[in-house]
């Protein structure tokens, strides 16, 4: 539909100047012609060539790229008080655990040792083989505590957290420490009320302040979901260097659906107002078209894969700004 509406922009503008071309042919010339004009509602910015050549105007043929579409969702960073704790609880209790087995290993070899020497003609007493037996009956019970402490500690960590996070934990893995040491956050990724996915992309990205963009990493199913949107929830890690901070609220954009072909849009022909983008389109020779394009699909190296625009188009590639500005130029004479 996109398509079809740029497409009939574009020959509106041609019959347009076929049009005004013989109505000039029965008019006097007027002595200044607007370089700007409308055609079905889309801005036409028209230059003669020595202009286009003067300001370095340029444009490229648009390459193919594979498009999948995004799905808009809600991301929050969250607070990893909760998460810190639980790790630390657990540091501590396997260094109680490591204890209480080295303190068993040497109270059994003890009671051994005393069990040994009593059955040998009782060369101790009996009290020293109780103190013994004591001793290693105690360290037996203390280990088994600092290990069901373990246990208490992993389960609490899975139930509130999930299995992924609550490994990381248990293994002391770099996930978990690149989130205590804050070099990754930790993002829940909220969908839409109904919305699902069949499975959670690996990668996704978050919408900054401005046009910036952060790449996320999926880590697992949340275990709760986000009160205020009610939806299928995900855990996924971002960098700390994105500047994202405890309880941030941003756009989340997730690859969903089947790839379609799209097409390449570079940075350097995107133009933004009114926080949207643009690019010109050549409609025809000197002639071009500010469109709008979508900027869910970033491409690699700069700019957005998108699909509303025609394979065969050319857009300009150096120079747009100068377009847009001779626009709203235009708009200021016309005003005055």
């Amino acid at each position: 539909m996109a398509i079809a509406l740029i497409a009939l922009v574009i020959w509106g503008f041609i019959a347009g100047r076929k049009e005004a071309a013989t109505e000039g042919q029965r008019e006097s010339p007027v002595e200044a012609p607007l370089r700007v004009s409308t055609q079905n509602g889309a801005s036409v910015v028209t230059l003669d060539a020595k202009t286009e050549q003067s300001n370095a105007i340029a444009t490229a043929a648009l390459a193919r790229a594979p498009y999948q579409a995004q799905l808009h969702a809600y991301a929050s960073v969250l607070d990893l008080t909760r998460l810190t704790d639980l790790s630390n609880s657990y540091l501590g209790a396997k260094s109680q655990r490591d204890t209480a087995q080295a303190k068993l290993a040497a109270s059994k070899m003890a009671y051994a040792r005393a069990q040994g020497l009593y059955n040998d003609e009782q060369n101790v007493s009996l009290a020293q083989l109780q103190l013994a037996e004591a001793a290693f009956r105690t360290d037996q019970a203390a280990l088994a505590a600092a290990q069901s402490q373990l246990r208490t500690l992993s389960d609490t960590a899975q139930q509130e957290w999930g299995s992924v996070l609550a490994q990381s934990i248990v293994d002391g893995s770099p996930l978990i420490r690149h989130l205590i040491e804050r070099q990754q956050v930790l993002v829940q990724v909220t969908l839409p009320p109904g919305k699902t996915l069949p499975t959670p992309p690996t990668t996704a990205s978050l919408q900054l302040d401005g046009n910036a963009r952060t790449t996320i990493t999926f880590v697992s199913i949340a275990t709760r979901t986000d009160p205020r949107i009610q939806g299928v929830s995900f855990f996924y890690v971002a960098p700390a260097s994105s500047a994202l901070l405890t309880g941030m609220n941003v756009q989340a954009l997730l690859p969903s659906g089947p790839t379609a072909e799209g097409v390449a849009v570079p940075g350097s022909a995107v133009v933004w107002w009114q926080d949207r983008a643009w690019v010109y389109l050549n409609a025809a020779p000197h002639a071009f078209v500010r469109t709008e394009i979508p900027t869910d699909q970033l491409a690699p190296g700069g700019g957005f894969i998108v699909k509303n625009l025609p394979r065969q188009s050319r857009i300009v590639v150096r120079g747009a700004q100068l377009l847009l500005s001779e626009e709203f130029r235009a708009q200021i004479q016309v005003d005055d």
